[in-house]
């Protein structure tokens, strides 16, 4: 098919704004970038998109989300608020994550991977927890990601907090669906990582047995100090500092996700650096958590290859832009903190990067010849010069959620004029909202 009519930002490094272009795409990539004259009469008799004066851009990336949370919106939390994170824990997610069966982890995927399409995410790497429904909840998630189209790295998370039983099944399912992928990846649409919990939940003797059964090409995916009781636990059980625990047990890496890092230090830092170990960062949730924001900067600086997720929340991902860009000059109560242009180096360029690493087989989140077709139309229409150098700003003053218009992966388009494609969105719904009071009620029953 041949896209037309747009105004095609390419995110090449260094970035371009091509206008008059056309972009070519064949067999679920992008073959051809040119002047539209040029590829119109080139490829006259292929398919015929028009993007109707919009902006066509790589589909947005989140490098660290919950699928299992979907259900968590709304929901009563028992007894009286949360004081600090180790009581949203508590009284939240792990009494949530407990109620989930193998219905609700698949609709909590779809109704997440819906809100994916519909907000132009693309791309999205999921960290999952059901600890009584361990074996095969990835495959229910796989099978949400496989009717929707999206491309999506999954895991499971790996905990002692249900004794050694369920820490080995949730070994056993990381391990399974590793294979899996190996055997069938759904054309370069479906990935796996290793999922890890937290160090405040994870024995020595189960780290060990996580390390000795991950396949050398696949990386962890772990929490890491997002409250600082991550930080005092560690050095109780082991005299050691999180980061530095997981170092010493071969769990750091060029493969390795490390989520949220808010209350590591300067060593910590120059350990996550250099074993290019990549961090994720997630405004909206430390926020909502009051846990603090992370040393972003320092983190940049250090070398270490920071990205962008969401943790669950809406896969809203220019949302998440904003958050940064204004949470850090109010926690340093400096308006001088965190350019626009390094909220852009964490959210296109090491987001892509990160996602390359989990789906090899051609570069993400870029439109140049050879990438994955995976493409949103944006209908913004600013009344001031669009640029290179003053994009990143116009996205964060201007680009919503709800200027997408069409999602497209791997050269499927997924939602076309704001109508998802691919799946009944209204009968997903529906069965969603039948499911919601069980696992409601499953989660008061526990306390």
């Amino acid at each position: 098919m041949l896209i037309t009519n747009g105004t095609v930002v390419t995110w090449e490094n260094p970035n371009r704004i091509l206008t008059g272009h056309a972009v070519y795409i064949e067999n679920g990539l992008i073959a051809d970038i040119g002047p539209t004259n040029e590829l119109v009469q080139k490829y006259s008799h292929s398919e015929r998109i028009d993007a109707r004066g919009q902006f066509v851009m790589p589909g947005n990336i989140c490098a660290h989300t919950h699928f299992y949370g979907a259900y968590a919106r709304g929901m009563a939390i028992h007894g009286s608020a949360p004081k600090d994170f180790p009581e949203i824990l508590e009284k939240l997610w792990w009494p949530l994550d407990q109620s989930l069966t193998p219905e609700a982890v698949r609709y909590s995927a779809l109704v997440c991977l819906i809100d994916a399409i519909k907000h132009g995410t693309t791309t999205l790497i999921d960290h999952h927890a059901s600890p009584n429904t361990i074996q095969g909840s990835l495959d229910e998630i796989a099978a949400a990601v496989e009717l929707t189209g999206v491309r999506a790295s999954l895991c499971y998370e790996v905990t002692d907090r249900g004794g050694e039983n369920k820490a080995l099944a949730g070994i056993a399912e990381n391990v399974r669906f590793i294979e899996r992928c190996k055997q069938n990846n759904l054309g370069g649409r479906l990935a796996a990582s290793f999922g890890l919990h937290a160090s405040l939940t994870l024995s020595e003797k189960t780290l060990s047995a996580c390390r000795n059964a991950v396949p050398d090409d696949i990386g962890f995916h772990i929490h890491v100090a997002e409250h600082p009781v991550d930080e005092y636990d560690s050095v109780a059980k082991t005299g050691l500092r999180v980061v530095d625990r997981l170092h010493k047990h071969g769990i750091l890496g060029p493969k390795t996700i490390v989520v949220h890092a808010v209350h590591i230090d300067a060593k910590e830092i120059a350990l996550l650096a250099e074993t290019n170990t990549w961090v994720t960062h997630q405004p909206r949730s430390n926020m909502n958590n009051a846990v603090g924001m992370s040393e972003v900067e320092s983190m940049l600086r250090a070398g270490i290859k920071v990205c962008v997720g969401n943790d669950g929340f809406s896969n809203t991902m220019w949302e998440e832009w904003k958050f940064i860009y204004l949470g850090h000059k109010l926690w340093h109560l400096d308006p001088r903190r965190m350019s626009g242009t390094d909220v852009v180096k964490m959210a296109v360029y090491n987001n892509a990067e990160l996602a390359s690493k989990h789906f090899v087989t051609s570069p993400i989140g870029v439109i140049q010849k050879g990438a994955v077709a995976d493409i949103i139309f944006v209908d913004y229409h600013p009344y001031t010069p669009v640029t290179v150098d003053n994009l990143p700003w116009h996205i964060i003053f201007g680009f919503h959620e709800s200027m997408v218009t069409m999602t497209m992966v791997a050269g499927k388009i997924l939602m076309k004029d704001r109508q998802i494609l691919t799946i009944d969105e209204d009968k997903v719904t529906w069965e969603a909202q039948q499911i919601a009071p069980v696992v409601w009620e499953r989660y008061q029953q526990q306390f």
